[in-house]
């Protein structure tokens, strides 16, 4: 099977067999036959990505004339979304960026087998891989470099990636195992975490017994309060950004704010935004502590506490409506909600002694803290997972969708290395490199 390249973007040619098929058969089948495209397109993609992982056969002369591959109109890929697609528009040149002297090799895309792809973001995509070499399974998050640079979001991504290499020794926090990347991409290997998204569970249920509230709500605690230790603030706190049972997307932190120390930098989630980041007023920690009780908040009701369609008169609610709470939860329940939700921060809840605070608070006086951190406690709900790379717990939404192949490209020309010596200082520092014991061979 052939594809042919047709004057509409929208519809694909194909020669099977010897006969072609006009546009206008071709729109007939997709309205008719839609499922037989699905499957040629998933045929065809399989084989893409077979092709891609084998570098001597796409640089055959006979390959690459006959699969059209040094024509530019060419050169796009029908799974790539539209900001991949428009970040190729942005500048031809590639970013070489120097990564300074590393004594291990540096990873690079065909050492994955990309599965699925579990989740999307601003940049790029979350992708479930398989490490070639022993088997083990990853969320390898995949962003486009042009699109981080076009938007000029450079320092999010390295703040991200500086915060992610402090997260291995906590139990709640979603680990860095590697960073790589090629000239047109960066690479995050993570810790997978096939328990799903806070919000996909919540999305099914609509809201959580008490008890588990309160289990989720003392290991997103846990983790603040580690982070906050070491002078982060997390600030993007959302269901969106927690699994079960880690936190991940560390893109809007704020690192180096001690306890003492404020910032004032408008980012965040509306629904979570804390009073004080709506005014635009310098905030500190006491800003993810917020985000905490509307956390629990919809977890406990089904939805953020001020919430309304309108986002600017959910500014207001947030900045001037009393905290409705409505009957159902404990007295204490109610007690933490209001002292979390507290819209001056100098009053609220974690203000004086950070964690300490949260910890004390009676809503938790039932549960170990020493336990919960050591993952003695058995967790409220069990996923359900058959093995490590079941994905039942994410959305359709993404795990339908293509793997785009150009994320397992990484041919010799592609990839950067510590020897670039004439480099673009974006991404200094990005790639990191475990011990050799754990290096990517």
């Amino acid at each position: 099977m052939q594809q042919v390249s047709c004057t509409s973007p929208q519809f694909i040619c194909y020669i099977v067999s010897g006969i072609f098929w006009s546009i206008a058969e071709c729109i007939m089948l997709i309205k008719y036959k839609g499922y037989f495209i699905k499957q040629r397109r998933a045929g065809l993609n399989e084989f893409i990505q077979n092709l891609v992982r084998q570098p001597e056969l796409c640089n055959h002369p006979d390959v690459q004339a006959f699969l059209q591959m040094n024509n530019p109109k060419h050169h796009f890929d029908p799974s790539e979304d539209e900001d991949e697609r428009n970040s190729q528009k942005l500048n031809s040149t590639s970013q070489n960026i120097n990564l300074g002297p590393s004594g291990n090799p540096h990873a690079k895309p065909t050492d994955f087998d990309f599965l699925r792809v579990i989740g999307k973001g601003s940049f790029g995509k979350v992708l479930l891989a398989k490490r070639k070499l022993d088997g083990k399974f990853y969320a390898v998050k995949v962003l486009q470099k042009k699109i981080i640079l076009n938007r000029k979001e450079q320092k999010h991504i390295m703040a991200e990636r500086n915060v992610l290499l402090k997260n291995v020794k906590h139990p709640f926090l979603v680990g860095l195992q590697y960073s790589f990347q090629t000239t047109e991409k960066l690479y995050f290997v993570l810790d997978f975490v096939n328990g799903g998204e806070l919000f996909f569970h919540l999305q099914k249920e609509r809201s959580f017994p008490e008890h588990r509230a309160r289990f989720y709500a003392a290991e997103i605690a846990s983790a603040l309060g580690y982070l906050h230790s070491i002078n982060i603030v997390y600030r993007d706190l959302k269901p969106e950004n927690i699994l079960l049972d880690s936190l991940v997307d560390f893109g809007l932190c704020k690192e180096g704010i001690a306890t003492s120390e404020t910032t004032a930098t408008f980012c965040g989630t509306p629904e979570y935004l804390a009073p004080e980041v709506i005014r635009k007023q310098p905030y500190d920690n006491t800003v993810d502590w917020w985000c905490l009780g509307a956390v629990l908040y919809e977890m406990l009701y089904g939805l953020p506490p001020f919430y309304c369609r309108d986002v600017a008169e959910m500014y207001e609610n947030i900045l001037h409506k009393p905290l409705h709470l409505r009957p159902g939860i404990s007295l204490m329940a109610w007690s933490i909600l209001e002292e979390l939700l507290e819209k001056e921060r100098q009053n609220r809840l974690g203000a004086r002694e950070d964690f300490l605070e949260i910890q004390r608070h009676p809503f938790f006086e039932s549960l170990s803290w020493t336990d919960l951190e050591q993952k003695k406690i058995p967790p409220p709900f069990n996923p359900n997972v058959s093995g490590p790379d079941d994905i039942r717990n994410f959305d359709t939404a993404f795990t339908e969708e293509m793997v785009p192949c150009s994320v397992c490209i990484s041919s010799d020309y592609n990839i950067v290395n510590a020897s670039v010596l004439e480099a673009d200082d974006a991404f200094i520092g990005f790639s990191y490199a475990p011990p050799s014991e754990d290096s990517f061979h």
